[in-house]
């Protein structure tokens, strides 16, 4: 665990570096340029989407989750709602790796009434439909990808059998494979999660029954899928903000796309410098200058850390109040703090 902490570090640092020089490579008048068009009002834009396509995200961790409290309704969605912003917010703007963040979201949702177990558990079965349908969303950015390269393939016929595929997959693939999903879940459970001694192998049957409900996880695999379009939107947003012509079809490519390329860099915090490498790449395969594609990633960037930073800063109020009521006093330590999932599952 130190050698991988270690690790990121290291990467955050040359992915820092990484961004500075495609900033330099850019032109970094250009570039500021592109970014201080966008004005006040489309930053504000941008940044109510996304707290849109968080609540749709939150949405679909709730569909997953084995409910533990006696909460139900508006009430509870926006629990799981505010876990996700909590999640993104801390992959976002701390210094961690994306596993820290998710281990953050799992956190926010014990504060408010779910067990750990149960909050781990479903935090596992949410990132395994999100995993798929970033898949099946990349996928339809490579068809749009080819079909613009190849006058000869129809875009049309190809996208008809590509969803008739996902969403017969989606149907019949999560009963059949659930083991397979739930030996999977149980190794990310291992590395980000403990259950205070309790064995991990007791855990594997109930994350077979979460993979088994088919028509939850089909439920929830549907709504990340919609998920991901909502993202795709927001991208085409800020591509418009900046000033590219490009279409809706093509923003959404990139941001699948892009997004299975970072799959590979989950221990770079915050992507740094591969999210910047990325738009610059795939802008250019859909024609999009270099100075624009890379004020997209840092426009981005700062819509995150301004959804990011109150997020967090309301966490650490929510934390202490959790605290005071829990021991009448503030922890002596920070170990106090990381130590509650462990205590709160006894």
């Amino acid at each position: 665990m130190a050698r991988l902490k270690a690790l990121s570090v290291v990467l955050a640092f040359v992915g820092v570096l990484a961004a500075i020089v495609l900033v330099v490579w850019s032109g970094f008048g250009r570039v500021s340029a592109s970014l201080s068009s966008v004005g006040y009002s489309g930053f504000a834009l941008l940044c109510a989407f996304q707290i849109f396509v968080a609540a749709v995200l939150g949405i679909a961790w709730r569909v997953i989750a084995p409910i533990s409290t006696g909460r139900r309704g508006l009430a509870l969605d926006a629990v799981f709602v505010w876990a996700r912003l909590l999640r993104d917010a801390s992959a976002s703007c701390l210094p961690f790796s994306q596993v820290g963040g998710i281990v953050i979201g799992a956190r926010a949702l014990s504060l408010h009434g779910q067990t750990w177990q149960v909050a781990s558990l479903s935090t596992v079965g949410d990132l395994t439909a999100e995993f798929l349908t970033m898949l099946a969303f990349g996928a339809a950015g490579l068809v749009i990808l080819v079909t613009q390269r190849s006058s000869w393939l129809s875009s049309a016929a190809i996208e008809v059998v590509l969803v008739l595929t996902i969403g017969l997959a989606l149907l019949f693939l999560p009963r059949r494979t659930a083991p397979v999903l739930a030996r999977i879940g149980r190794s990310i459970l291992v590395r980000g999660f403990d259950f205070a001694g309790k064995s991990i192998q007791s855990i594997e049957p109930e994350l077979i029954l979460i993979y088994g409900r088919t028509d939850l996880f089909t439920a929830c695999n549907m709504i990340h899928f919609f998920g991901w379009m909502a993202k795709g939107v927001g991208g085409w947003i800020a591509f418009r903000l900046l000033g590219a012509q490009i279409s809706l079809l093509d923003a959404m490519a990139i941001e699948g796309l892009l997004h299975v390329g970072l799959a590979f860099a989950v221990l770079v915090p915050g992507y740094a410098g591969v999210q910047e490498g990325g738009y610059i790449l795939l802008g250019a395969a859909f024609g999009v200058p270099p100075e624009i594609a890379l004020a997209t990633s840092l426009l981005r960037r700062g819509r995150d850390i301004a959804l990011g930073i109150p997020v967090l800063l309301i966490w650490q109020f929510v934390e202490l109040r959790s605290l005071r009521k829990k021991y009448g006093k503030l922890p002596d330590s920070a170990h106090e703090i990381v130590s509650q999932p462990n205590q709160e599952s006894r």
